[in-house]
């Protein structure tokens, strides 16, 4: 139980060693995405900007997205990066849901070349599964990047953009900072180590008691 406690604190200090260095990342300056292709890893949670024509056809619907006790979705568009056949996927925003599901909401898509800039991330978003069906015309469940690559025929960019530019669109961009999860594992150890506490409690009450019957 002991081993077990270290190990969980050991992957706490990991896990607080990750988060300072993506802090340090969104702190630096912002970096113009390129139309080649790029690691997520070496752009995850920088700012960065791209110039480029947004693809609307391709416009998808992330469900159950929740802002202020209200559901609706992320709306994102490829964005097709200057003259070249590279995409980027940019996330424009939150939109509410209408009581008519059937009934999507309504962003206007600006015509021609704009500058982007926000937050890098994972372009590929999994969340709970509620059903088999994972695609449903526009609205997607969860989004995969090899799913859409193949429903879109696009070359796109392992990174998605949470768009942070003042666009008037009614879209609500209000992204939530990801956690390390290090409280997560700080909480297994202490559990760990307080079984370990109540084992060697037990123990030294049965051994007194052992001692004492024999006394007698």
């Amino acid at each position: 139980m002991l081993q077990l406690g270290n190990w969980q604190l050991s992957r706490a200090r990991e896990k607080e060693s990750r988060q300072e260095q993506l802090d340090l990342r969104s702190r630096q300056p912002a970096v113009a995405l390129p139309a080649v292709p790029v690691k997520l890893e070496d752009l995850q949670y920088r700012h960065v900007e791209v110039s480029g024509v947004y693809v609307p056809k391709h416009t998808i619907y992330l469900d159950n997205k929740i802002n202020q006790g209200m559901a609706g979705y992320h709306i994102i568009t490829p964005l097709k990066i200057g003259t070249s056949s590279m995409h980027v996927l940019i996330n424009r925003g939150w939109a509410a849901a209408d009581r008519d599901r059937r009934k999507l909401p309504q962003a206007a898509v600006p015509d021609g070349t704009v500058v982007v800039s926000g937050i890098a991330t994972s372009a590929t978003q999994k969340t709970l599964e509620l059903s088999d069906e994972l695609v449903s015309g526009q609205v997607w469940e969860n989004l995969d990047l090899e799913r859409y690559r193949i429903a879109t025929g696009l070359t796109l960019q392992p990174v998605m953009i949470l768009q942070q530019d003042d666009v008037k669109d009614g879209l609500v961009r209000q992204w939530v900072r990801p956690d390390s999860g290090a409280s997560r594992n700080l909480g297994y150890a202490f559990q760990w180590f307080a079984m370990a506490l109540a084992v060697l409690i037990i123990y030294v009450v049965l051994s007194v008691k052992r001692e004492h019957s024999k006394s007698n």
